[in-house]
């Protein structure tokens, strides 16, 4: 009869040996997710720099390629999704607007460029170079504008973009409700010389009226504005004052200026080619920005033509 001795012994061997056992497995499994980890991080770094081949990007953009194991997704080339962000990309506006030199001639406007793919399929899923061609399905791409940069292409330099909560819902607009989006309604925020002119008149060329120096008489004042796509431009058109009920600006505007003071909300703004050439055929507010943005069922493209 064994000892019991012995028997306790041997449990406890037996434990020791699998519990260093798992712990090896554990930790192999971690080496292979880090290196797979590194592998990825490479790669999109190597897609990132390749992009900046593309004359349009001045800072390297982020991109986020899925697919797990990366490696496997690596070898054959074939990645089950793709993200580029691109900011700071130039605006080339026209030289006037509303007939006459924009705010951006004299301080550069600036937008961010975004893709999103539902499926890459490439040769060099190891290595991107500028014109390696990658084909792409599911492709929705984007160029967002700021109130910073929106408000310099209407020279008014204190705008501010909102999307209101719908009206029929209590307590919209919460963070229940995620980014809001809304192509009509959205509310412009800003202040205008009285009467409105275009370029706003200056005291010394330099203060506009939403400055501290400017001496004219002004209102700050929200207007709800329609958006939209035409012939490749963001159409926005005011069609009134907004009463409330969230925060806004309103500002006496004597009744024979208030259609004036519309139209300073109203511009064709320019917006850069969308990535790729993709066709623009929406415009909608996203939070306290101005999207523009289309789709395509499927493309081939490479990274210099961004």
């Amino acid at each position: 009869m064994t000892p019991p001795v012995h028997i306790a012994d041997s449990r406890r061997r037996l434990r020791r040996v699998a519990i260093a056992s798992f712990a090896l497995f554990i930790a192999a499994i971690a080496a292979l997710v880090t290196v797979d980890t590194l592998r990825g991080a490479r790669s999109e770094q190597g897609l990132a720099r390749a992009l900046l081949a593309s004359p349009r990007i001045a800072y390297e953009p982020e991109v986020t390629l899925a697919g797990f194991p990366f490696s496997r997704s690596a070898a054959r080339g074939d990645f089950p999704g793709l993200v580029i962000t691109a900011r700071g990309v130039a605006i080339d506006a026209p030289p006037a607007l509303h007939g006459v030199p924009q705010t951006c001639a004299t301080t550069p406007c600036h937008a961010e460029l975004g893709v999103r793919a539902s499926s890459v399929r490439t040769d060099s899923g190891r290595g991107w170079h500028g014109n390696t061609p990658i084909a792409l399905t599911g492709v929705e791409a984007y160029a967002k504008l700021d109130s910073v940069n929106l408000g310099r292409m209407l020279d008014i330099t204190d705008l501010t973009i909102n999307t209101p909560a719908p009206p029929d819902r209590a307590g919209g607009g919460g963070p229940g409700d995620g980014l809001l989006e809304r192509t009509s309604g959205v509310l412009l925020t800003g202040t205008v010389s009285l009467p409105p002119r275009y370029p706003s008149p200056r005291t010394d060329g330099r203060f506009p009226p939403s400055a501290h120096g400017f001496v004219g008489t002004r209102a700050k004042v929200s207007v709800t504005v329609d958006l939209s796509v035409v012939d490749g431009e963001l159409v926005i058109v005011a069609t009134g004052f907004y009463p409330g009920p969230e925060e806004h600006a309103d500002d006496d505007v004597p009744a024979d200026l208030q259609r004036a003071v519309l139209d300073r909300f109203s511009a064709r703004v320019p917006f850069p080619r969308l990535p790729w050439g993709v066709r623009p055929t929406k415009a909608n507010s996203a939070g306290s920005d101005i999207l523009v943005s289309g789709k395509v069922g499927s493309m081939t493209v490479a990274p210099d033509r961004f």
